[in-house]
């Protein structure tokens, strides 16, 4: 069906579909992201950025498109992260202003906002630099101009625009030698045509189905530590070491001096380093810019405001880490690795979690828990890379052992599951753990080892229920022992101290409480001193396991 006028419900439609397909790509994204430093963070950025438009967007209920993209284009603005995000949010601040006038947009007035986009992206950066996202951009909006010439349909001339992206990141690989060294396509021209192309899902109705570029990102993802010869940057490519971004917000605070002036700011800033991006609306300024001098680029700034987000790194120290990291990997494949005879595999959630494991005794940790299981491939592929004889899996979680065992059938090594629920659960299976006792001794060991301690875990209700007896509201905090809901408070206080009084026992000795993302540690030690009161033969110990969904896992032993 034709589409010759797009209202602001469709606009929104569009909008959002194209903020899902960059989401559903952010990884590849990320795979494909090596210039000019291969942090692979350009989807995440993007993905981030438009996010934060899109909030805008809903907020705002007008049924005027022009209202809507300005919406849009304000939250891209305030929400953009890195020179991607940052060059998105003004090839949509283009957008907008080209049809900030239109209560519905044509055809004509189609083109011209993608024709804004560019000229709007363009004019930010200082050195426009072609095969990247700038390129994709133009194209695509050069194709959907040429469309226009023949039709008024909105859905052929998005089709177009599509082509014209497609087209277009795929002649980026040969157009910087970066992307040419390691055979990718521009990360942020993907991202940008997984916007249009969810755009177009939106008007059709279809599922787009592009190229696949995830076979060349699975062996380029880190193409910096892969190539043992030489790397895409060296200390001699960096001219002016800090990457600098402030965001200034005009006319405020006490160290404003002149009105602000956007091309004079940028024509100063220009004298101060490369890379420069400014961008501005009537009320923020932002820029990005590498410099020797990142306090001379915030006193610039604040002539002219006031600075509420200041980021500085220093790009010359992740030359020297990726050139070590580079060192590190070339030395590990020059050297023959002895298998071990065990190797004990397990599952964890957060940083802290991981780096307890590994200090005693556990061999690899898979990101994973109640969240995100591992599948029975990750724990193959972790089975396949790591030097063992022999296997020993801990789940972690009731919902990950099948996987595991499955893995375990897979796999041509001797491999046992050693089915623990809970992060405590494989610290005290470990313990159990004879490095040169049988498989099967150490499997009957460990598991016999998991009854000794008692697992308890504090979370919040997402909604009202009943379970086991106990009543539950939402967002109350529950306390869980042993994988059973045992009480329900307001508090979260009061649900880590009932829930410790219920598990400690006359023959309990030890009980460790690990701090997840939301916990508190001052907390902790109040409830601990109230324990304490009560068992004072009891030794206390807390860590710090960043672990999410749980603010606090207890266990008793």
């Amino acid at each position: 069906m034709e589409l010759t006028m797009l209202t602001a419900p469709e606009f929104q439609s569009m909008i959002i579909a194209g903020a899902d397909r960059l989401t559903e790509n952010v990884d590849l994204i990320n795979s494909l992201n090596v210039f000019p430093v291969p942090d692979g963070d350009t989807g995440t950025n993007m993905n981030m950025s438009f996010i934060s438009g899109v909030e805008k967007l809903k907020e705002n209920t007008s049924g005027h498109v022009g209202e809507a993209s300005t919406a849009l284009a304000k939250g891209l603005l305030m929400g953009a992260r890195g020179n991607s995000g940052v060059i998105l949010s003004q090839i949509f601040r283009g957008f907008s202003k080209a049809i900030e006038d239109q209560e519905n947009v044509d055809a004509e007035y189609f083109v011209k906002a993608f024709a804004g986009g560019v000229e709007s992206a363009y004019k930010a950066v200082m050195k426009p630099v072609e095969g990247t996202i700038l390129t994709v951009a133009r194209e695509s909006a050069l194709a959907g101009e040429q469309a226009a010439k023949n039709t008024t349909d909105i859905v052929e001339i998005m089709r177009a625009i599509v082509k014209g992206a497609s087209v277009a990141l795929e002649k980026t690989t040969d157009m910087l030698p970066v992307l040419k060294q390691v055979g990718v396509v521009d990360s942020g021209g993907k991202g940008l045509l997984c916007l249009y192309e969810g755009f177009l899902s939106s008007l059709t109705g279809e599922v787009i189905i592009s190229e696949d570029h995830s076979k060349k990102s699975e062996a380029h993802s880190h193409a910096v530590f892969e190539e043992t010869n030489e790397h895409p940057m060296s200390m001699d490519d960096i001219t002016f070491g800090y990457c600098t971004e402030i965001m200034v917000r005009i006319g405020n605070g006490p160290t404003v001096e002149k009105e602000f002036d956007y091309d004079e700011f940028r024509n100063i800033l220009n004298e101060k380093g490369d890379s420069l991006l400014v961008v501005s609306d009537d009320e923020i300024a932002k820029v990005h810019i590498h410099t020797e001098d990142p306090g001379e680029i915030m006193q610039l700034g604040q002539e002219y405001g006031e600075l509420i987000k200041i980021k500085v790194d220093n790009m010359r120290e992740q030359v020297r880490e990726l050139e070590t990291a580079n060192q590190a990997l070339s030395q590990q494949q020059t050297t023959a690795v002895a298998p071990k005879d065990y190797a004990v595999i397990a599952v964890a959630a957060g940083e802290g979690m991981t780096e307890m494991l590994k200090s005693i005794g556990i061999d690899v940790v898979l990101s994973g828990g109640q969240t995100m299981n591992p599948s029975t491939e990750d724990f193959v592929k972790a089975m396949e890379t790591t030097p063992a004889e022999r296997f020993i899996l801990l789940p972690n979680n009731k919902n990950i052992i099948m996987a595991a065992e499955q893995a375990t059938e897979v796999i041509e090594k001797p491999a046992v599951v050693v089915p623990t629920r809970t992060v405590p659960e494989a610290i005290s299976a470990i313990f159990a753990f004879n490095p040169e006792g049988t498989i099967e001794d150490n499997h009957a060991a460990m598991s016999g080892n998991i009854e000794m301690v008692s697992t308890g875990q504090i979370t919040y209700a997402i909604r009202d229920t009943n379970l086991d007896g106990v009543e539950i509201l939402k967002d109350e905090f529950m306390g869980i022992v042993d994988g059973k809901i045992i009480l329900s408070e307001p508090l979260v206080e009061n649900a880590l101290y009932n829930t410790l009084d219920n598990m400690i026992n006359d023959e309990s000795e030890i009980v460790t409480i690990f701090i997840g993302e939301g916990g508190k540690e001052d907390l902790v030690e109040q409830v601990i001193e109230q324990l304490e009161a009560t068992y004072s033969e009891v030794d206390f110990e807390v860590i710090q396991g960043d672990q999410p969904v749980y603010e606090y896992i207890m266990s008793v032993e």
